[in-house]
């Protein structure tokens, strides 16, 4: 199989497991699409191979011996938006919801499929169009979007999105105050036709979006629900008093 181009970008991805079988299916899969593939057996060793040599991507199982995966995917969203993707047994929607909530951009349950594994991997690590930068930085009361830069910032100060949680953001404001159901905005995020992709990831994102963003879902700024059909974005003006 030929390899494929990861765009130049030299980091590796992290696998982090301590069965080892399912970590030499991984790095196999991920090696013959050009990848270089670096692995943990523990949660301690894996921050510590993040520290030396920072991921592009992290695989992580949740159930690891010395640090569980929920601290370590806790550590990681402390310090910055690495893609995560949680390969874990433990697969019910309330384990996803859960893993999706503390900052995975995308939850796998075992027993897996390695290709569509690689397939999502490929798609969270997409890089931007490389074409010269056409977009004005969309200016929504307190919040600033840069598209091309992948930069927002809030009342003038930076925040950090992962690429699922800007796309989201993206949408909503391309909308211009139109509701958007859950289906739509996962259309927006992976494209059409992807079904294992859970209507209540949506919320888990949204959420996570909100927190970054500092918006009261009860009195939002920036992001509004619509009870029974999905979100929309919050006009700029709106709410404010003559």
């Amino acid at each position: 199989m030929l390899a494929v181009s990861t765009g130049g970008d030299e980091r590796p991805i992290l696998v982090v497991d301590d069965d080892p079988k399912i970590v030499h299916l991984v790095r196999t899969y991920l090696e013959r699409e050009g990848h270089r593939v670096t692995a943990a057996h523990d949660g301690r060793s894996a921050l510590a191979s993040m520290a030396l040599d920072p991921p592009a991507l992290v695989v992580l199982d949740l159930m690891l011996p010395e640090v569980d995966g929920i601290s370590v995917l806790r550590a990681i969203r402390r310090r910055d938006a690495t893609p995560v993707v949680v390969l874990s047994a433990r697969g019910t929607a309330r384990d996803r919801v859960e893993g999706l909530e503390e900052g995975a951009d995308d939850y796998v349950p075992k027993p897996f499929s390695p290709a569509e594994l690689v397939l999502r991997i490929r798609r969270l690590l997409r890089t931007p169009d490389p074409r010269p930068q056409t977009h004005e930085p969309i200016r929504h009361g307190a919040l600033v979007v840069d598209r091309d830069r992948r930069r927002v910032t809030v009342d003038g100060a930076p925040v950090e999105l992962t690429r699922i949680e800007m796309e989201l953001l993206l949408a909503l404001l391309d909308a211009d105050g139109r509701v958007l159901t859950r289906d739509q905005l996962l259309d927006a995020v992976h494209g059409r036709g992807e079904a294992f992709v859970l209507d209540r990831t949506v919320d888990a994102h949204i959420k996570r979006l909100r927190a970054k963003l500092s918006d009261d879902p009860d009195a939002p700024r920036f992001v509004a629900t619509v009870r029974g059909v999905g979100y929309r974005a919050v006009e700029a003006d709106e709410g404010r008093t003559p």
